[in-house]
């Protein structure tokens, strides 16, 4: 095979990998946003295995952080409106590095405030997939 037919074999094949890496990222970006959407707009008054300290739903949770109310509404906010421009990047992909890097810095501030409270890691495991998800959508 000649350097020249392995060039456009290589050629042929980029197209391909990226569509695949477009798609994995693509569906990475659909598990992290409706899976805060989740957390804040449906389960935000529930109880889950996964809230800090004893806490009985988001309130409380962030009360077992030490944290003012006010913090509680201001990470929602953020939460809720990254993970929607996070959608949106679907079709828009600008808004994609921004998004992912907003959600992946709360998840790294939601992992520290479960070690703040001495919490056993499986309470902070959603925090570091999700953080790991946003990685691997950042650099994709």
């Amino acid at each position: 095979m000649t350097d020249k037919s392995r060039k456009a074999l290589c050629d042929a094949a980029t197209p391909a990998k990226q569509d695949d890496m477009d798609i994995l990222r693509i569906i990475l970006q659909v598990i992290v946003a409706l899976g805060i959407l989740n957390v804040w707009l449906l389960r935000a008054g529930k109880s889950t295995p996964y809230r800090g300290g004893r806490a009985r739903n988001m309130r409380e949770e962030f009360q077992a952080y030490g944290l003012p109310p006010f913090m509680m509404w201001a990470v929602g906010i953020l939460k809720v409106g990254l993970s929607l421009a996070l959608l949106a990047g679907i079709w828009f992909p600008v808004l994609v590095q921004p998004a992912v890097a907003g959600i992946g810095f709360l998840m790294l501030g939601a992992f520290f405030m479960h070690i703040k409270v001495k919490d056993p890691i499986h309470k902070a495991l959603p925090s570091i997939l999700v953080l790991v998800m946003c990685v691997v959508i950042f650099l994709i």
